[in-house]
């Protein structure tokens, strides 16, 4: 903290706990989730990560 400025101290916390996804585990966290919901959401997830990651590469690439 510098200069006892909390509010930014307290912004580069938020930014950094956002960053390694504390406040999504928090709300996953909230309720049950059945396994074979989690199955289903983990697996949506990672389709939806390799479309974009593909999408970025052929927007790199110039197609």
């Amino acid at each position: 903290m510098r200069d006892n400025n909390v509010d930014q101290a307290l912004k580069a916390l938020k930014k950094k706990m956002q960053r390694e996804g504390v406040f999504r585990e928090m709300k996953l966290r909230r309720n049950f989730e059945k396994p074979s919901e989690r199955k289903a959401r983990e697996k949506a997830e990672a389709v939806r990560r390799a479309r974009k990651l593909e999408r970025k590469r052929l927007e790199r690439e110039g197609f």
